[in-house]
């Protein structure tokens, strides 16, 4: 049974965003196959997609936990964690990790105290990786805060990212 609520009228957990969240549902029909776009739409309210949301989608689709848990877990660009102010992301493709994107990825782990797919603990930095970017022209490519660079280095990214971390 699903619950409608008349317009103007919070979600009974009080929270706007779970109302937002149940109109898109429902503007999707409750179907299945509109899991990724719930999970989109999902990911821009809250931020991130946290065990309790991906149950909540779970229950309001009749899916079991672990199909939404797979696919917010399959495409990277998915958060199950806060993400920080800035996000960095180092292309580990092949023309990348080629031209040295092991060397950057190394260099900012040391530099931030985190792994690829963590977090600096003030919130900061977001680091990441992604296969391929299909930016192989411009190998070895990073994204700053959703913008690509190529012909990076270890030396330049760690000049933007000590710059975010006001290291400078």
């Amino acid at each position: 049974m699903t619950t409608t609520l008349p317009p103007n009228q919070t979600h009974p957990s009080g929270d706007k965003r779970l109302k937002m969240l149940d109109a898109t549902i429902k503007r999707h029909q409750y179907q299945q196959d509109a899991l990724i776009e719930i999970l989109h739409k999902a990911q821009e309210l809250f931020g991130y997609l946290e065990n309790d949301l991906l149950l909540y989608i779970a229950h309001s689709l009749k899916l079991p936990p672990s199909r939404v848990y797979g696919v917010a877990t399959f495409y990277h660009l998915f958060s199950l964690a806060p993400q920080g102010v800035h996000s960095c992301v180092v292309c580990t493709g092949t023309a990348c990790y080629v031209k040295g994107a092991p060397a950057i990825l190394a260099n900012l782990e040391q530099l931030t105290h985190i792994h690829a797919g963590e977090t600096t603990t003030d919130g900061q930095l977001s680091l990441m990786t992604a296969r391929c970017l299909g930016a192989c022209g411009i190998a070895p490519a990073v994204v700053f805060d959703n913008k690509v660079l190529g012909n990076q280095t270890p030396e330049s990214v760690t000049k933007r990212v000590q710059e975010w971390l006001g290291r400078t």
